[in-house]
């Protein structure tokens, strides 16, 4: 990373079903969040555990994406000109938010070498994908607070993942964690999923907005100060739902509630306003656009995090096409 690295991304294909990234309409649809601007794509690729306290990590028929899928998605990104991020992510099937992978440490116990012995065979598999199809970068766990708090590990893991893959590493930690983890200083680039809070109940809009960004600053730049590494956002994004700046992580819809459009865009601009210019900050992957999307007479009815159709679109085709 001799030149400053800076990602105008986004990431695709999130919970994509066996077989959906081969088709034409997921070919139309990287073609259209291409055209926004962007340099880079994060393709993330699914693999499952049965819950949060489970110790084998698997591939699922039907619900993750496939070697060919995978080789066809990257080919295709680098023929757009983009740059690519694969991201190798663990889902529990119990709906356990993977935060929450944990187990006991007590010495007698062994459930974490049994763990990263899988995840290690996991990411190894994907990293050796990654070095052959020429991925520019590498996601190495995402949102993973548990497995993060085991520093011998996860400098192994990294150690052993780079004998195979000689890319850029970017490990993705959660908003709040920032100064957490000791070992972060092993990877290139640290990505936090920046879904902060940035309105609540008595204080909305877009200066708001501009006010709670700015606080965020402070703790990002003691990240980067920490580490000594660049930071990105390997995942932001609202939905396009009024007041879901309060709680831009939360899935939930709330169909009694409006939706709008300028809020979600609002977002898109404040937290690129904030960040853009800062010498050590280096993109972003936002989150998420669709691997199949619908007619675009239909796509202002999604409540979803895609701003496909939305009036978010043209706020991030601004950014990325214009400054």
């Amino acid at each position: 990373m001799k030149e400053r690295l800076f990602c105008k991304g986004y990431t695709w294909g999130f919970f994509s079903r066996e077989g959906e990234l081969l088709t034409e309409a997921a070919e139309r649809s990287m073609r259209r969040l291409a055209s926004n601007g962007l340099n880079w794509i994060c393709i993330p690729v699914n693999a499952w555990q049965e819950t949060f306290a489970s110790t084998r990590i698997f591939s699922y028929y039907g619900r993750t994406q496939t070697d060919p899928e995978i080789i066809h998605a990257v080919k295709l990104a680098k023929s757009l000109g983009l740059k690519v991020c694969l991201k190798p992510m663990v889902n529990c099937l119990d709906h356990a938010w993977r935060a929450r992978i944990d187990f006991p440490t007590e010495e007698y116990c062994n459930y974490w070498d049994q763990w990263f012995d899988s995840y290690q065979h996991f990411m190894l598999h994907y990293a050796r994908l990654a070095e052959e199809l020429g991925c520019e970068m590498l996601c190495t766990g995402c949102e993973m607070a548990g497995m993060d708090k085991q520093s011998a590990h996860c400098r192994a893991l990294i150690a052993h993942v780079r004998e195979v893959y000689h890319g850029i590493l970017m490990h993705n930690i959660n908003h709040g964690d920032e100064l957490r983890f000791d070992w972060l200083d092993d990877v290139d680039v640290i990505g936090i999923s920046a879904y902060y809070p940035v309105t609540d109940p008595e204080h909305t809009g877009i200066e708001t907005m501009r006010k709670k960004w700015a606080d965020v600053i402070p703790s990002l730049t003691a990240c980067h100060e920490l580490y000594n590494r660049p930071i990105m956002f390997a995942e932001i994004g609202v939905r396009n739902e009024q007041g879901c700046t309060m709680y831009p992580w939360d899935f939930k819809y709330r169909m009694e509630l409006p939706v709008d459009e300028q809020e979600q865009s609002d977002f898109y601009e404040t937290a690129m306003e904030a960040t853009w210019n800062i010498d050590w900050f280096c993109g972003y992957f936002w989150w998420d656009w669709k691997a199949v999307i619908p007619d675009e007479s239909e796509a202002k009815q999604n409540r979803d995090f895609t701003i496909y159709g939305k009036l978010a679109e043209l706020t991030l085709r601004n950014w990325y096409l214009n400054k």
